[in-house]
């Protein structure tokens, strides 16, 4: 699958306030924690609980979401596909950022442990 601007657009102006019920229904359902999906955001992002709560608040899109964000120096570890996109071939930063974060949540839901989420450099 290929990146389109159209998609890229739709994702960046996407709210994460809108998707953050889903990702935790999603590893609710599946047994995790609100504070197991707060700990893998935190390592991706930097945010804390109260910023988190903020951005949820304040109907921040994920454009804006990631351009404060201090990604963790090894998400370039987080490789595979998720929702038919390989990660490593997406072009487009934001798009690439939101699967990161889709992919660790999916990682999370499927009951991967939460020390092999947080990638570390071997």
């Amino acid at each position: 699958m290929k990146d389109t601007s159209h998609h890229d657009e739709r994702v960046a102006n996407m709210t994460f306030a809108s998707v953050y019920p889903h990702y935790l229904a999603r590893i609710e359902r599946n047994g995790r924690t609100k504070a197991e999906l707060h700990q893998v955001i935190t390592w991706l992002t930097g945010f804390d609980e109260k910023k988190l709560n903020e951005i949820i608040e304040s109907k921040t899109t994920f454009e804006q979401f990631f351009q404060s964000a201090t990604l963790h120096p090894n998400v370039d570890l987080i490789k595979g596909v998720v929702c038919g996109y390989r990660i490593e071939e997406i072009t487009n930063t934001i798009t690439r950022q939101v699967r990161y974060m889709d992919k660790l949540v999916d990682e999370l839901a499927k009951g991967r442990k939460i020390d092999k989420i947080m990638r570390v450099r071997k």
